[in-house]
């Protein structure tokens, strides 16, 4: 196809206006490049096609994270929120997340507002058809299903779920991307074209329905937090609750009528051929895969304040809509419930993250960026995390400076990069907290004291930001000094309170520090007896405890880190041909080959690459130093 000549010339070029795209344009515009953002409607950008919500187990962690390193999802999250709750407070605070119900329709007018208000950023609502490549073959632009051509150093591909979009309804299946938009594919058959190693995922998403036709009287209220944990470490000021969520279950009709109609679901009668994530199965899924299950739970989640749509998380299907409409009247509750917008899975194409380095640039296109689902993951804030981290090494790969590559042991971010580079993923992949070996490092309380510095030094983090962390920073210090030193007395008062909570009474003058390392203990209950507590933020006070409840857990996580790191520092060259290496096993040869890790460290998480093969790469190194 023919483009004009006449080209619109930018630093970079963001396909995508997303959750990734979002992120990833911001991160260009701030950090001074100029930078045109994409997307094939205004209307869907910052679309929440799925669940309307931000954060959860794990996620909740990137969104902090993200807030940081100086994004944008958690102030957004903050601004139009319904309903906040802290999932996993029984548990440690390792796995402590924050998850937000938010309003669709304001989170997008939120996002729309920042993007059009940011200097050096440009949205065109356009279809990208073409990269195009100079001699070298490194990007240098993109080209419009219109024909225009927009010039540019590197190109960020943020698409979602849109590139080859098909949507499954029972036997009707059409071309589409969420919510009824075209789905692109000329950019998939350029990519292709150009050899990168394009698959097909799938994913899914429930019904919509009207608020009106449940009988919430049959269901169960779900509430938000009394206290609100904002999501960004500069929101101040009191947050409250707009909105409540409630729960129903399905039931042995419900789970009989679908197993009648299993043969309608595309998901079975082979209609649908792209991987599914293992983590978010629809319910014709969970059914099958767990018979022995009389009810599965079903949240219903407000779409926003001013409308009558209402999400049901935890029914995603693609069974017919007749199907759809039988099944969901039987659950208690639902028995006239009127259906706004029919459930339906969506299959698309990504690229093999294997194909990109650590910094999400391709290694086989130089300039070229992919962030979010075309990546092969799920979930708003997985792709707000990788967009903010492909849009700062965008910008500085244009600038010849260093690049910004997280660590699994200093972020989630980093975990999950790292695990998409270095392992790949067979299905969409979805962040958990297990997928980290340093949990207790990697808290959500404390994402800005390992992040926010980095974020500064990048240039996304401003002065009077970088002040109010200072502050927090040397506040939770001291406030950890003095309850290492403070001496709490004993009581007849203080002791009934420590055997209510399953622990002895003390004898003796106690240090605050030895009291609160006991698991029953915590810095509330112990609040009237310590006469010196200073009148801090409950942000410092919190992040204080775990400090020093957990001071030994910590200091043993952090040996283990300064173990790892030194397989980190022990760079591997990019030139090295593991085919002529001796005794490194045929698989690992392959691999290593494919993959080309930057360090021992990332070699030693390759799949088919064993210790062995290691000390083997460590002998190598040492011959190569040598002159």
């Amino acid at each position: 196809m023919s483009f004009h000549q006449t080209s619109y010339p930018y630093d970079i070029a963001v396909v995508g206006a997303g959750h990734a795209g979002i992120e990833a344009a911001l991160a260009c515009a701030r950090l001074g490049a100029s930078c045109v953002l994409f997307c094939l409607s205004l209307d869907t950008i910052a679309n929440l096609p799925c669940n309307p919500s931000i954060g959860g187990t794990a996620k909740g962690h990137l969104v902090r994270e993200i807030d940081a390193l100086g994004g944008e999802m958690g102030k957004a999250a903050d601004r139009v929120f319904l309903q906040s709750r802290m999932l996993n407070r029984g548990k440690g605070p390792a796995v402590h997340s924050l998850r937000a119900q938010v309003d669709r329709a304001k989170y997008h007018s939120y996002m729309k507002n920042v993007l059009e208000n940011t200097r050096g950023l440009s949205i065109k609502q356009a279809e990208i058809t073409e990269l195009r490549l100079d001699q070298s073959g490194a990007v240098c632009g993109v080209v419009t299903a219109l024909g225009a051509f927009y010039r540019a150093k590197a190109v960020i591909i943020c698409t979602g779920t849109y590139p080859g979009g098909k949507i499954f309804v029972g036997s009707y299946s059409a071309d589409s991307g969420p919510d009824g938009i075209i789905a692109p594919k000329k950019l998939t058959e350029n990519l292709l074209s150009l050899g990168l190693p394009i698959r097909r995922f799938k994913t899914g998403t429930p019904a919509r329905v009207h608020k009106d036709s449940i009988d919430f009287s049959k269901l169960t209220v779900q509430q938000g937090d009394e206290h609100i944990t904002p999501f960004s470490f500069e929101t101040r000021g009191p947050l409250r609750n707009t909105a409540d969520c409630h729960i129903a279950y399905t039931n042995e009709k419900t789970h009989e009528v679908i197993r009648e109609n299993l043969h309608r679901s595309p998901l079975y009668s082979g209609g649908i051929t792209g991987v599914g994530a293992r983590y978010c199965p629809s319910i014709e899924d969970k059914v099958v895969r767990f018979a022995d299950k009389t009810r599965h739970q079903i949240f219903v989640e407000p779409m926003g304040l001013n409308t009558k749509e209402m999400y049901l998380q935890g029914l995603s299907s693609s069974l017919p809509e007749d199907v759809q409409q039988k099944f969901y009247r039987t659950v208690e509750g639902f028995e006239n419930l009127e259906i706004m917008r029919s459930a339906y899975a969506i299959e698309y194409d990504c690229i093999d993250p294997m194909s990109l380095d650590p910094t999400l640039q391709s290694k086989q296109i130089p300039g070229l960026y992919g962030a979010g689902q075309f990546n092969g993951t799920s979930g708003y804030e997985e792709a707000a995390a990788q967009g903010l981290v492909a849009g700062v090494n965008a910008v500085h790969n244009i600038l010849g400076k260093a690049p910004l590559i997280l660590e699994r042991s200093g972020s989630y971010i980093g975990t999950l990069i790292d695990d998409l580079v270095t392992k790949g993923t067979n299905e969409p992949y979805r962040m958990m907290t297990s997928r980290s070996e340093y949990r207790l490092l990697l808290r959500q309380d404390n994402a800005d004291e390992r992040l926010t510095p980095i974020g500064r030094e990048i240039g996304l983090i401003s002065d009077e930001r970088w002040k109010l962390f200072h502050v927090k920073q040397f506040q939770c210090a001291e406030e950890q000094a003095r309850a290492e030193k403070t001496t709490i007395p004993p009581t007849k008062q203080l002791g009934d309170l420590l055997e209510q909570n399953g622990t002895s009474p003390i004898t003796e003058g106690t240090r605050l520090s030895v009291l609160l390392r006991r698991p029953q203990i915590t810095y509330a209950l112990l609040a009237p007896f310590d006469t010196s507590r200073p009148d801090l933020p409950p942000d410092v006070l919190e992040q204080a405890e775990i400090r020093v409840k957990y001071a030994g857990y910590i200091k043993k996580q952090l040996k283990q880190v300064e173990k790892i790191k030194r397989l980190e520092t022990a760079k591997l060259p990019p030139d090295i041909d593991y085919s002529s290496i001796a005794n490194i096993r045929i698989e690992a040869r392959e691999k290593l080959s494919k993959i080309r890790p930057a360090s021992l460290g990332q070699a030693a998480r390759i799949s088919g690459v064993t210790p062995s093969d290691i000390s083997v790469l460590m002998i190598y190194l040492e011959k190569r130093k040598k002159p």
